[in-house]
């Protein structure tokens, strides 16, 4: 862990800048997550793998022990195409299995690149990356020689590895999509949570699986949040990564971006309300504009479909309980978050939500010391904190019957 945490450091000015060019977020954001990657892989290293005394009389001693799984397939997607890989490499290594990684054929390259940088760290074989197309995943899944496999991606394809992973039982741990819900009180501070549910929202040009996808604001506040959002999705700067003005990136490949673009001009042709953006600029790269959509019904694609893309939909709402249950009326339960100053109450609603982590008043933070997983179909297993690290072993009890 160590290693990999040194390696990822000391070669920043070559990684990250390829990093930029594969996925386009800014380079000052690729930094940020190929450190991301260091944190994670030397908090991960002091965590402990306990041995668990479940009896200890005259009579006999009984302890459970964490033994490894084997060989670990980690396949890889493309939006956080580093962090999410270590978060799988250092789980998979300090439990003493071997790993293969397989990167999305959107963003290879990072991952090969510190595959070639680690050759001369570990014992041969015991990291390996291994880059393909479409075909790659289902051979992973059904190989008979990998033991466990730890998907990140959506919930249609995560489906889908689970079924080709059954003939061989293999252990798994699906981290799925969301749509997750935000939800504004009446007595939130607008001026103080306008930024950050800005960026919950289009950080990374909201190509994250636990951005804010759809945002219920109480009615007394919602011109205010409308107009708060709208001001600043003005004001960001998108454009190329290399670009050191540039605040966002484009959408990172032609299918994702299509479908974004199928959401607002289904919107448009719905005849919703553009509070922010909705624009398709004509030129090169997959660029999209923060686009805000006004109080759009629960059935449009907009509410009902995961965009994976910088478009939001603002919903209003008057009754506490209807939001509630608006925000679980979708098969997925990846995260959400509540916004308000009584945190009495915010929590009350949190605990609320069906759904893997709930945030108060922030959005998308993570810690390699949490676990991380969804409820519903956004997931089965956790990464993070011991209960993540013991989805890499397997339980073996020890009995001693004593003299």
């Amino acid at each position: 862990m160590a290693a990999i945490a040194e390696v990822i450091g000391a070669n920043l000015e070559t990684l990250a800048p390829l990093f930029v060019q594969e996925q386009g977020r800014p380079l000052n954001k690729a930094v940020e997550e190929l450190m991301a990657c260091t944190l994670w892989a030397q908090q991960i290293s002091t965590q402990e793998i306990p041995v668990v005394v479940n009896e200890d009389t005259p009579e006999r001693r009984s302890e459970t022990h964490r033994v490894p799984l084997g060989v670990v397939g980690a396949i890889v997607p493309w939006n956080f195409p580093m962090l999410l890989g270590v978060w799988k490499i250092a789980s998979a290594l300090l439990t003493g299995n071997t790993i293969i990684i397989k990167p999305s054929p959107y963003t290879p390259l990072t991952m090969l690149k510190l595959g070639e940088l680690m050759r001369d760290r570990l014992p041969a074989g015991v990291m390996n990356v291994v880059s393909g197309g479409d075909e790659l995943g289902p051979w992973m899944t059904a190989h008979a020689g990998i033991d466990k496999i730890s998907f990140t991606g959506s919930t249609a394809t995560g489906r889908a590895v689970m079924a080709n992973a059954a003939d061989g039982l293999k252990r798994l741990t699906l981290e799925l999509g969301g749509n997750d819900a935000a939800i504004v009180l009446p007595d939130a501070d607008v001026d103080a949570i306008i930024e950050p549910l800005f960026w919950s929202a289009f950080g990374n040009s909201g190509q994250v699986c636990i951005a804010t996808k759809r945002l219920y604001v109480h009615d007394s506040l919602y011109e205010r949040v409308a107009s708060g959002l709208a001001d600043l999705a003005g004001k960001v700067k998108v454009g190329n990564g290399l670009d050191s003005a540039t605040e966002l990136g484009p959408v990172q490949n032609r299918r994702q971006y299509d479908f974004v673009r199928s959401l607002i001009e289904d919107s448009r042709a719905a005849g919703h309300g553009f509070l922010a953006g909705g624009g398709l600029p004509d030129g090169p790269g997959y660029f999209i504009e923060p686009t805000l959509i006004d109080n759009p019904p629960e059935d449009s694609r907009v509410v009902a479909e995961e965009a994976f893309g910088p478009v939001l939909p603002l919903i209003r709402y008057t009754d506490i309980e209807d939001a509630i249950a608006r925000a679980n009326a979708l098969s997925v339960g990846l995260a959400g978050s509540v916004w308000g100053r009584d945190l009495n109450q915010a929590q009350a609603v949190a605990r609320r939500l069906d759904t893997g982590t709930v945030w108060i008043n922030e959005a998308t933070y993570v810690a390699p010391w949490q676990a991380f997983g969804g409820h519903k179909a956004s997931g089965i297993g956790v990464e993070g904190g011991p209960e993540g690290l013991m989805g890499y072993t397997n339980a073996k009890v020890i009995t001693v019957k004593k003299a």
